[in-house]
């Protein structure tokens, strides 16, 4: 069975309280869940897990070479920021896919550039939880197409 890292970064376990005029009501929990039973009719098992802290999304990054096929990753606001987590997806060798739930192009001007999708297959965003999803039939399209 093919495996998915799914990873989330800062302030995502407030989901559901945080800001929920950009964000909804939907709880993390309920994502990971969602994503979870998509991911089993899809062939795929998925762990996932949240940090609020950069060095800890990077290591589980790192010890993904060889354990995952695909990671969905959710850096938050890491995404304007952090050349680690950029280095980290890179040196993985594992397809990452990054994934935002509000359409940062189309908010404040800081949150239009990313550091950490040039070392992505693609980036989804604007989509809400959803956006999860696709990001998951999009890794399963590459393994179909044997790219990972």
């Amino acid at each position: 069975m093919k495996k998915i890292l799914l990873l989330n970064g800062p302030n995502l376990a407030l989901l559901g309280t945080r800001e929920p005029d950009i964000y909804g009501r939907v709880t993390l929990d309920d994502i990971v869940a969602r994503v979870k039973d998509a991911a089993k009719g899809k062939g795929f098992e998925v762990d996932a897990f949240q940090s609020d802290v950069e060095g800890e999304l990077a290591a589980a990054i790192g010890r993904a070479r060889g354990v995952y096929d695909g990671i969905i990753l959710n850096p938050a606001a890491y995404t304007h920021t952090s050349v680690a987590l950029h280095d980290a997806i890179k040196a993985s060798g594992v397809p990452t896919i990054e994934v935002h739930i509000s359409n940062v192009y189309a908010r404040e001007g800081y949150r239009h550039e990313s550091l950490t999708a040039g070392a992505c297959v693609g980036q989804i965003c604007g989509f809400g939880p959803d956006g999860y999803l696709l990001a998951l039939a999009a890794l399963s399209s590459l393994g179909a197409n044997r790219q990972f």
